[in-house]
C-alpha cells in the first residue's frame, strides 16, 4: 500500500500537510501519526514544546497552547494564538511588473463606455438608496421580465434590482454614510451598467438629491432618479422605472462589443469557504493569474482586511512605498480597534468550516488568503468602495463576509471577479461576473454546476503555473462574454451587500 501523501511547504516548518488522510498508524514524511489526520489538516514532524511557535510556509501560524509530540495532529485543541512583532520592512521587495509592450498585450472583447472605461456586461439597473424602496425595485424588474421585452434586445444581459437593508436609521455623515454614498455612486457609475435607474423613498437619511450634487451626477437618457412619495405612491412608481427603462432598452441594445486590451480589466480576488488545500492550489494559481494581468496593464484588488492580517509584512515588504505600507498597516490598526470595541478579536474570523477544513488560525487562513495577490508589487491601498485609479496590483480594505467584500470591490470598479473556495461557497454577483475556483476535485465534482475551474490537479503534480495561465485565459473569456456557472444558476440579485458601519438608530 502507498504511504499517504503529504506535503512539506517550508524548511523551517514544523508541520506537514495531509494530501490523503493518515490513519493512526500510518507513516508519512518518515513520521508515524499517533493520530488520524484528515485531508488538508497537520500533523507535527518536529516535537513542539508549549509556546514554541507552529510554523507552515515558513511563516509563524500559531503558538502550541501544549506540549506537541511527533506525529500528533496540530488544531485547535493544542494551537492558539497570541499577538507577536511582525517585521515590516516596507518596500524592501518593491520591483518592476515587467510590463509587456502593448502589441503584445492580451485583449478580450468589451463595452467601450462614454466615461472611458470598459464593461464586461450589458446590464440596466435598478438601485435603491435606502431598504423601504427595495420593494418597488424588484416588482419593478418583475415587471419587466414579464413583459417578454427583453427577449427583443438579446444584447442586454438583464435588469436587476440592486437593493439593501440600509439607507436610513443612521447618521448623515461621517464613516458609515461615506461608505454607503461611495458604494452607492461606485454601482451608478459601473461601466457594466448600460442604463441605471435609481428609487428612493423620498424622506430616507440617504437623500439620493445630495448624492446627484456632491458627485456631479445629471439626469440623462441612461440615468434616471425618483422617489415613491414624490411619484404617487407603489404602482405609479413600478409603472415609472418600468417606462424610463423601455426607454433605455434600445441605447443599451446598440452597445456593442469590440476588442479592448486587457488593461482595461479590474479583477475582484475573492475567497471564501477556504480549506487546508486553499493556499497550495486555487490561491496561488489565482496569484499566478493576478501577475498576468499586471503584466498586461490591467488592475487586481486584493482584500478582506482580516484575511490577510498576521500576512500583512509579506505586502508591506511588495509596497511600492513606504507610504502605501504604512497606510495597510493603519487599517489592519483601525480593525485591531474595531474587533476589540465591538467584543471580538480578529482571530475570531476562521469559521466552523474552515477550521473543519485544517484551518487553525488566522494567521494560517491569511498566508494562504494573501497568495491570490500573487508577486506584483504593490501599488496602492483603498478604502472600502473607493474608485481604484491605480494600474497593476493594489489593496482595499474590505470585511471578510464575502458579499460585502466583493460588493466594495465592484464599487471601486471590479468589472469581474475571481473567487476561490474549498468548502464550496455559493456565490454570485451582479453586474460583474464571478468565477469559480475549487481548491480540490472533490468539490469540484460535488458542486460540479457551481464551479468553473478544478484547481485540485495541483495536488496531483500539474505546475501552479499552467493552472494559473488556465484562469488566466478564462478571465479574457468570461470578460468577453463567456457565462460562468454562477451566472447560469442566476446568483448575482442578492448579493449587493454595502458594509453596515456605525450605530443604526
Amino acid at each position: 500500500m502507498n504511504a499517504p501523501r503529504v506535503i512539506h511547504l517550508g524548511s523551517e516548518d514544523n508541520v506537514v500537510v495531509a494530501v490523503d488522510v493518515v490513519q493512526a498508524g500510518d507513516t508519512a514524511h518518515g513520521i508515524t501519526a499517533r493520530q488520524k489526520i484528515m485531508k488538508g489538516h497537520k500533523m507535527a514532524i518536529l516535537p513542539i514544546r508549549e509556546g514554541e511557535p507552529v510554523k507552515k510556509f515558513g511563516q509563524i501560524i500559531g503558538f502550541a497552547k501544549t506540549h506537541v509530540a511527533l506525529g500528533e495532529w496540530v488544531h485547535e485543541h493544542n494551537v492558539g494564538l497570541h499577538d507577536f512583532e511582525r517585521d515590516y520592512r516596507f518596500a524592501e521587495d518593491a520591483r518592476d511588473d515587467g510590463l509587456l509592450p502593448e502589441p503584445e498585450r492580451a485583449t478580450f472583447q468589451g463595452f467601450r463606455r462614454a466615461s472611458g472605461r470598459t464593461g464586461t456586461r450589458n446590464y440596466i439597473g435598478i438601485l435603491t438608496s435606502v431598504n423601504c424602496s427595495a420593494s418597488v425595485a424588484r416588482f419593478a424588474a418583475n415587471a419587466m421580465e414579464r413583459s417578454g421585452l427583453l427577449a427583443e434586445y438579446p444584447g442586454i444581459d438583464g435588469v436587476v434590482a440592486i437593493v439593501h437593508g440600509t439607507g436610513c436609521g443612521h447618521a448623515a455623515y461621517g464613516e458609515g454614510f461615506e461608505v454607503l454614498r461611495r458604494t452607492q455612486w461606485g454601482y451608478a457609475s459601473h461601466p457594466n451598467f448600460a442604463g441605471i435607474v435609481m428609487v428612493g423613498l423620498g424622506c430616507e437619511v440617504f437623500q439620493i438629491g445630495r448624492m446627484k450634487q456632491e458627485y456631479g451626477l445629471t439626469e440623462s437618457d441612461t440615468f434616471r432618479t425618483l422617489t415613491i412619495q414624490e411619484t404617487g405612491g407603489t404602482k405609479k412608481t413600478v409603472e415609472a422605472i418600468v417606462a424610463a427603462i423601455r426607454d433605455m432598452l434600445p441605447i443599451a441594445a446598440a452597445a456593442r462589443r469590440e476588442t479592448r486590451p486587457a488593461s482595461e480589466l479590474v479583477l475582484a480576488l475573492q475567497c471564501g469557504g477556504s480549506d487546508g488545500y486553499s493556499a497550495l492550489t486555487a490561491n496561488p494559481a489565482l496569484g499566478v493569474a493576478s501577475d498576468i494581468l499586471v503584466k498586461n496593464g490591467g488592475t487586481s484588488i486584493l482584500s478582506e482586511t482580516p484575511e490577510i492580517y498576521g500576512a500583512e509584512h509579506l505586502l508591506t515588504r511588495r509596497a511600492a512605498t513606504r507610504e502605501v505600507g504604512e497606510k495597510l498597516v493603519s487599517r489592519i490598526r483601525w480593525w485591531e480597534e474595531y474587533t476589540s470595541r465591538n467584543g471580538g478579536e480578529m482571530n475570531n474570523n476562521p469559521s466552523p468550516g474552515n477550521k473543519a477544513g485544517g484551518l487553525t488560525t488566522i494567521l494560517e487562513k491569511s498566508l494562504g488568503a494573501a497568495a491570490k495577490g500573487g508577486r506584483a508589487t504593490l501599488r496602492a491601498v483603498y478604502e472600502y468602495a473607493e474608485p481604484v485609479t491605480e494600474h497593476g496590483f493594489v489593496y482595499m480594505d474590505t470585511p471578510g463576509y464575502d458579499p460585502v467584500a466583493a460588493t466594495g470591490q465592484v464599487a471601486g470598479g471590479a468589472n469581474l471577479i475571481c473567487f476561490t473556495t474549498g468548502r464550496g461557497s455559493a456565490f454570485g454577483a451582479k453586474p460583474a461576473p464571478s468565477i469559480k475556483l475549487a481548491t480540490n476535485s472533490d468539490i469540484y465534482r460535488r458542486m460540479i454546476d457551481d464551479m468553473d475551474i478544478d484547481c485540485g490537479p495541483v495536488l496531483e503534480g500539474v505546475p501552479v503555473e499552467e493552472k494559473g495561465r488556465e484562469i488566466f485565459a478564462k478571465i479574457l473569456a468570461v470578460a468577453s462574454g463567456e457565462h460562468t456557472k454562477s451566472e447560469e444558476l442566476g446568483y448575482g440579485d442578492a448579493e449587493f451587500v454595502p458594509w453596515q458601519i456605525g450605530a443604526v438608530m
